[in-house]
């Protein structure tokens, strides 16, 4: 396979790579790679040395956001977690040197599983294994929440106390840096959370972007599937574990719900799936917490989503993101119809 891409901010360069691994003692001879993943944010190789078979993970290419695709954090959130017995991934080893690839980026044992997007594996279409993925989403997403943060090195990941008006802060700031258009509802939501924002009930790891994509599952023969990965620590910090319940809700596809650009594994429409109140029962009866504001925390992760998107857009539309082609141009509509899922969310709270 040849390099992908030229000069210092080349996604993939097989020798210096090489070189890497080479001096980590992982694997043997030459390398090669195969980009792997549909994210719209970070880049994801298989990499293959020998007999060691990895995944390297890498943000885009620079300029980046400030704080934004920090490879390096998310590294250590995952070694912090390890101890904690959650599918997350084992991190071998991390380059802190951007002159390799432009980015830094960490690598990590390449597991087999599938990630549900818009098709089921094959024999996955029963109603028993529907319904296990949902409550496997959910029981995962509970299992998280309940690991203890305060003790090092989980409790250096975040400050818990105000994370909500952080977030409030942080993106309600970021929109007039990414966008080249004016959209009221941006200001109008932003004020309504703001004088809305919920007493925390509990502090927790707060992931940022649990989805059903961001899960990948594994099978045994005859036997249901099972949460076999958590991916995608970009975002992790500590905070209201509600943010997260809210995010998996309101991005979660459900028949007869408007769709949205943020509902990125529609297979979940199909009947056996659990909806979205379903979910969120099942949440609050394992963790006892009271739902009664979550369409707070769902209109939050919209607009959130909103502003996130309308950066993948910008930078599209400016030459920087070519790889998103197939997916920024959705985004002239789907961020403002994010809003105003957001906003109907809102009237109806």
């Amino acid at each position: 396979m040849t390099a992908l891409g030229r000069g210092r901010d080349e996604l993939f360069h097989e020798e210096r790579v090489r070189e890497f691994l080479e001096e980590r003692g992982i694997g043997s001879g030459p390398v090669s790679a195969e980009r792997i993943g549909e994210g719209q944010s970070n880049v994801t190789f298989r990499v293959r040395r020998g007999d060691a078979d990895l995944v390297l993970r890498r943000g885009p290419r620079p300029p980046l956001p400030p704080s934004a695709h920090d490879m390096l954090r998310e590294a250590r959130i995952l070694a912090a977690l390890a101890p904690s017995g959650l599918p997350v991934p084992e991190v071998l080893a991390v380059c802190d040197d951007a002159s390799l690839l432009g980015v830094p980026f960490y690598v990590m044992p390449y597991v087999s599983g599938e990630i549900l997007t818009d098709r089921e594996p094959a024999g996955w279409d029963d109603p028993a294994a529907r319904r296990a993925v949902s409550e496997q989403l959910v029981d995962t997403l509970v299992a998280l929440h309940a690991v203890p943060i305060d003790e090092e090195p989980l409790a250096g990941i975040g400050r818990p106390d105000g994370y909500l008006e952080r977030q409030l802060r942080r993106f309600g700031g970021l929109w007039e840096g990414v966008s080249r258009r004016e959209v009221p509802l941006v200001a109008e939501l932003g004020s309504w959370l703001a004088t809305r924002v919920p007493v925390p009930q509990r502090r927790s790891v707060a992931h940022g972007d649990y989805r059903l994509g961001n899960l990948m599952f594994a099978r045994p023969a005859g036997g249901l599937p099972r949460a076999a990965l958590i991916l995608d620590w970009e975002m992790a910090t500590l905070g209201d574990p509600l943010a997260d319940l809210g995010y998996l809700l309101a991005t979660s596809a459900e028949a007869g719900a408007p769709t949205s650009v943020m509902q990125l594994s529609p297979v979940t429409r199909l009947p056996g799936y659990l909806r979205r109140d379903e979910l969120a029962e099942r949440y609050a009866a394992a963790t006892g917490l009271d739902l009664s504001r979550i369409a707070w925390y769902e209109a939050l992760a919209l607009w959130k989503a909103a502003i996130f998107c309308e950066a993948i857009r910008t930078r599209w539309l400016d030459g920087e993101r070519p790889g998103d082609a197939s997916f920024a141009p959705r985004l002239d509509l789907g961020v403002p119809e994010l809003l105003e899922q957001a906003h109907d969310i809102a009237r109806g709270a």
